[in-house]
């Protein structure tokens, strides 16, 4: 079984929205040479989950895992993302397990709190 990660963001009308997701989405190719990776759009930008998809097919993934770089999943996640995974679990014949949204991950909040309280730790005047 070979699984293949696609990282999935939402996408933007300017191409340089796009830069963060793909520094991190060759930092983990770096650390993972052995695993198929690639970084999708939801809207705007490509590829999209569709060809990211299909692409990590052909270079060999047998499983696909999802994880959509969204700070909430409640919206493009459920109304969008989902329907798009169950037609793509259809149409490949494979397992595509998609993850919670990023912003609901445990590290992730813990992070981003720890962050806030250091701008404020640094910030002469606290808001």
């Amino acid at each position: 079984m070979t699984v293949g990660l696609i990282l999935l963001a939402h996408g933007a009308r300017n191409p340089a929205w796009a830069a963060p997701f793909e520094t991190v989405l060759a930092r983990v190719q770096a650390k993972r040479t052995d695993t198929p990776v690639s970084l999708a759009y939801l809207e705007l930008l490509e590829p999209s989950l569709v060809q990211a998809a299909r692409d990590l097919v052909g270079r060999g993934a047998t499983t696909l895992v999802v994880l959509p770089l969204f700070l909430g999943g409640a919206g493009h996640v459920r109304r969008d993302v989902e329907p798009q995974i169950q037609q793509l679990q259809t149409q490949l014949a494979l397992p595509i397990r998609i993850l919670p949204a990023l912003g609901e991950q445990a590290f992730f909040q813990d992070a981003l709190t720890a962050w806030c309280l250091s701008v404020l730790e640094q910030s002469p005047e606290a808001p």
